[in-house]
């Protein structure tokens, strides 16, 4: 992957699970849904190492609803 590439990753939390989805940064990349993770930071560090891997820059957001 180039230096230069970015991935977007979104994150929709909640008290017991986190989904993941991510899309390329290319205009019209493909989105996916990467599943569900535990909302543990130990799991949370685990997918980010993975995600860093590719060797892209990393942008999140995240949404928590009313209670986050």
């Amino acid at each position: 992957m180039k230096e230069d590439s970015v991935i977007f990753i979104g994150l929709d939390t909640s008290k017991l699970k986190i989904s993941v989805a991510i899309a390329d940064g290319a205009r019209n990349g493909e989105v996916r849904f990467l599943g569900d993770i535990s909302s543990e930071p130990a799991s949370v560090a685990s997918m980010v190492n993975k995600l860093s891997k590719r060797g892209a820059k990393l942008h999140f957001c995240y949404e928590a609803g009313p209670t986050g």
